[in-house]
């Protein structure tokens, strides 16, 4: 019904910056929050950001100042631009979004597929 493609991850050193880009297609009737979480290697998954339809961003604390996400609702799509990376950024990070299908007007939450950032020299 929804599905969310995820780009942009990769290798970068420490210090360095990366952005990632989350696309919501199929078949939409409105998208409320969207945001990313990240789960590394033996950690529990957790929100790194998310931003509201109306475009209220809100962070978790270990990100503040160095990532930012926005939001273009013409493109249902989301951007988290991750500046003065540190080797804990590493990660899978995945694309979320809590979504209305015009199937069956239900509200659910999807999930991209994820995509690995490393961060390391």
């Amino acid at each position: 019904q929804v599905q969310l493609v995820e780009s942009g991850g990769g290798l970068v050193q420490p210090g360095g910056s990366l952005t990632l880009s989350c696309g919501a297609f199929g078949s939409i009737f409105s998208i409320n929050a969207m945001g990313w979480y990240r789960q590394a290697p033996g950690k529990q998954r957790e929100l790194v950001a998310s931003i509201t339809s109306g475009g209220t961003p809100n962070y978790a604390d270990s990100v503040k100042g160095r990532f930012t996400i926005s939001r273009d609702n013409a493109k249902n799509t989301i951007y988290l631009q991750m500046n003065s990376l540190k080797p804990e950024d590493t990660a899978v990070y995945s694309c979320h979004a809590e979504a209305t299908s015009v199937v069956d007007f239900e509200t659910n939450d999807y999930w991209g597929q994820g995509t690995q950032v490393t961060v390391s020299s």
